[in-house]
């Protein structure tokens, strides 16, 4: 949200749906700090991984991490049954 968007590898894309499920387990649990850790985990991997696209490409994107600093109220409105994320294969 508001960092731009990245092209991920298949494998970053089966490790990013393994934080997702970590977040999303970090959610139901209320454990504000865990999920916290977890989408800057999840950033980190994007940032590490990823290619970043250029500013003017208007693709639209498959997945949208939140950022850490949202509360838990605010992030459980972006949770659906998949997680934060929708599953995107890998």
């Amino acid at each position: 949200m508001g960092e731009g968007q990245y092209r991920l590898s298949d494998e970053a894309v089966k490790h990013l749906n393994e934080l997702d499920d970590q977040a999303h387990a970090a959610v139901e649990a209320e454990d504000e700090s865990q999920l916290d850790t977890l989408l800057d985990d999840m950033w980190a991997l994007v940032r590490q991984e990823g290619e970043q696209l250029p500013d003017d490409d208007l693709s639209a994107s498959d997945a949208v991490i939140p950022p850490s600093d949202m509360t838990l109220e605010e992030t459980k409105k972006l949770l659906s049954p998949e997680g934060l994320i929708p599953d995107l294969g890998g």
